[in-house]
C-alpha cells in the first residue's frame, strides 16, 4: 500500500489524532463526520473534507474508522454508497467494541467485497504516534502485511494476534480487564489510606514504584496458567486466601466499603474450598474456568 492517500471515518478526539498524524507524515488524508464543523481544523492543516461518508471512503484505497462504538460504525457503514464505494478498499475499524462486533463487521465488509482488519487503540490520544503507544490488531497476515506501515504511523507498538478478527476485541477485553481489576484494587487501597491519615497521593507514588514488579509477577502466572503445572513457584494460593480475608476484616473494622474485598475474599474461600491453596496462586482459574 504505497499509495499515501488514506480516509478517516469519524473525528472525535482519538480521530483528529489519527489525521493529524497521517497528515504529519504527508499522507493525503481525507475525513469526514456526522458534525462536519469538526472537520475545519482538520481542512485547515491540508485535509481534505468530504461531504458524504461514501465520498470519504472513494476517495482512499484505505479508510480508517474509530467512532464512539459499533452502533455508531455501523450506521455510518449503512449510510448511501459506503458498502459500494468499499468494494476493493481496505476497512481498518478502530472502533472499541466485542468479539462478536469484530467477526460481523469482517463478514460484512467481506460481502461488500472489501478487506478488513480490527484494531484496539490502547492509548489515549495525546500518547499516539509514539514508538511504544500500543495498538492490537487482527485479521488476515497479507492485509496485515501490506498495512503495517500506515498502522506504524499511529504508534510503534504493534502486536498483530493473527488472522483472526475477533482476536484484538478479545485482548483488549482481557487487558481491560486487568486494568480495571487493579484500578477497583487501587481505589479500595485509597480509602485504607485514607482512613489511616496516610496521603493518598504519596500512596499513589508507592503503588507506581512497585508496578514493574507487579508486572513481571502477572508475566510469571500467566506462564503458569498456559503450562497447565500450578506447582508452587513463586506465590502460594494460600497466602493470598490469608491476605485476602485480611482485607476483609481490617475494611469492616474500619467502616469502610467492603464490596472490593469482600467479593476478593470469596473467590479464594471458594478456592481453598475447592482445595487449591497448597498450588500456585493462578489455579484460582481452575475455579474461575468451572
Amino acid at each position: 500500500m504505497g499509495n499515501k492517500q488514506i480516509t478517516v471515518l469519524g473525528l472525535g478526539s482519538m480521530g483528529q489524532t489519527l489525521a493529524r498524524l497521517f497528515l504529519d507524515k504527508g499522507y493525503t488524508v481525507t475525513v469526514w463526520n456526522r458534525t462536519a464543523g469538526k472537520a475545519d481544523a482538520l481542512a485547515a492543516r491540508g485535509a481534505l473534507a468530504a461531504g458524504s461518508a461514501a465520498e470519504a471512503v472513494r476517495a482512499s484505497p484505505v479508510a480508517v474508522m474509530c467512532v464512539y462504538d459499533y452502533r455508531a460504525a455501523d450506521a455510518i457503514l449503512a449510510m448511501e454508497g459506503v458498502a459500494a464505494a468499499l468494494d476493493g478498499r481496505l476497512l481498518v475499524q478502530l472502533t472499541t467494541g466485542s468479539p462478536q462486533d469484530a467477526r460481523d463487521a469482517e463478514a460484512w465488509a467481506h460481502r461488500q467485497g472489501a478487506s478488513y482488519l480490527e484494531g484496539a487503540i490502547q492509548a489515549a490520544p495525546d500518547q499516539m504516534g509514539q514508538p511504544d503507544t500500543p495498538i492490537l490488531v487482527s485479521g488476515a497476515e497479507v492485509v496485515f502485511r501490506a498495512a503495517e506501515p500506515l498502522l506504524g504511523v499511529l504508534g510503534g507498538g504493534i502486536v498483530y494476534l493473527g488472522g483472526k478478527a475477533s482476536a484484538a476485541a478479545a485482548m483488549d477485553l482481557a487487558t481491560l480487564s486487568t486494568i480495571y481489576g487493579t484500578l477497583l484494587g487501587f481505589l479500595h487501597g485509597a480509602r485504607v489510606a485514607e482512613h489511616e491519615g496516610f496521603d493518598v497521593a504519596e500512596y499513589g507514588r508507592i503503588v507506581a514504584g512497585i508496578m514493574p514488579t507487579f508486572a513481571g509477577f502477572l508475566q510469571h502466572e500467566g506462564g503458569v496458567i498456559q503450562s497447565g503445572d500450578f506447582a508452587i513457584s513463586q506465590s502460594p494460593m494460600r497466602i493470598s486466601i490469608e491476605a485476602t480475608q485480611r482485607i476483609l476484616q481490617t475494611a469492616q473494622q474500619a467502616g469502610i466499603s467492603t464490596e472490593f474485598p469482600a467479593f476478593a475474599a470469596g473467590l479464594f474461600k471458594r478456592a481453598d474450598a475447592a482445595g487449591l491453596g497448597g498450588e500456585e496462586v493462578a489455579a484460582l482459574i481452575k475455579l474461575l474456568r468451572s
